[in-house]
């Protein structure tokens, strides 16, 4: 099955997230799909930047989402409404 998830990057203490398509069972940090955006937790405001397109076009084809990933969709979605 097919899940979006956050893949870890950046250094130790400063972590900074890929927001990817993968199998799921490849390992967290391993092979993915598609790269779809970047979280980076750091910054107060505007983290996240993702393609919101191909987020939902994932979702259609049947990939499940992870509970953070979700909740980052809608705060993409609300800051492009917003913008």
């Amino acid at each position: 099955m097919v899940v979006i998830r956050l893949r870890r990057e950046g250094t130790k203490n400063r972590p900074f997230y890929r927001v990817v398509a993968a199998d799921q069972r490849f390992k967290r940090d391993g092979r993915f799909i598609e790269s779809l955006g970047t979280y980076d937790p750091a910054q107060e405001k505007g983290g996240v930047n993702l393609d919101v397109e191909k987020v939902q076009s994932w979702i259609t084809k049947g990939a499940q989402p992870t509970d953070t990933v979700r909740g980052l969709v809608k705060k993409a979605k609300a800051a492009a409404a917003n913008a």
